[in-house]
């Protein structure tokens, strides 16, 4: 028997099994969703796990918000070796891992009708790396970490796609950012923010309000 995702969302934190031991998983709900019979869920990845990255994240933490109060289901998680996930770093091989476990998990659990993904960082890279293969509708890169990881052979698909850059970024190069982007096969939507730096420090809001300005009335397009 079929259930409606939002019949079933409900906020908790749970541990799931992984290839690696186990996986730790936050699950968030809309207040309003727009139509719960069509709530697209999103995953959201963190950033580098090494330096600190975790779904606790405050970059992480505004993106599922954001997406929250437009009405959509929301799962963040841990990469292995974070919090109360179980394996070592490994520079987005098994992390790339990780997130397909967290997607099979939330499409066998709570089939979601369609399923978004968005990261942080290093979780741009993972997210932009297995977008294609899990058939992603919608896909969210946050200040991606082109040139600290292998971004050369992956390359965007015709869905919609945003990338939010700071123009102070200290950790990515921003023209870095650019050069990747314009070499794409399809274009993403660019929310560029002049004075935003890695962690976009007093814009958190400019970066809730770029999200929803831009897909906030389009969630059925």
């Amino acid at each position: 028997m079929s259930h409606s995702p939002h019949q079933h969302c409900k906020p908790q934190q749970l541990l799931i099994p992984a290839p690696a031991g186990q996986l730790e998983v936050q699950m968030s709900c809309p207040k309003h969703p727009h139509d719960p019979s069509h709530m697209p869920f999103v995953v959201v990845c963190h950033p580098n796990p090494i330096q600190g990255g975790a779904m606790t994240n405050k970059v992480v933490y505004m993106l599922a918000s954001t997406f929250n109060s437009m009405g959509l289901g929301v799962v963040r998680f841990n990469f292995r070796g974070v919090g109360k996930s179980t394996g070592v770093f490994d520079h987005g091989d098994g992390e790339t891992d990780d997130l397909r476990t967290v997607v099979q998990w939330l499409r066998t659990e709570y089939a979601p009708t369609e399923l978004w993904l968005a990261g942080f960082s290093f979780g741009s890279y993972v997210a932009l790396r297995a977008h294609v293969e899990l058939a992603a509708k919608r896909l969210l890169l946050v200040a991606p970490a082109v040139g600290r990881f292998n971004f050369e052979n992956l390359s965007l698909s015709n869905i919609p796609t945003m990338i939010i850059q700071g123009g102070q970024d200290e950790v990515i190069v921003p023209d870095d950012v650019l050069r990747w982007m314009r070499h794409q096969p399809y274009q993403p939507h660019l929310h560029w923010m002049d004075e935003a730096d890695h962690f976009f420090h007093s814009r958190l809001n400019e970066l809730r309000d770029a999200i929803i300005d831009h897909w906030g009335q389009t969630l059925t397009a």
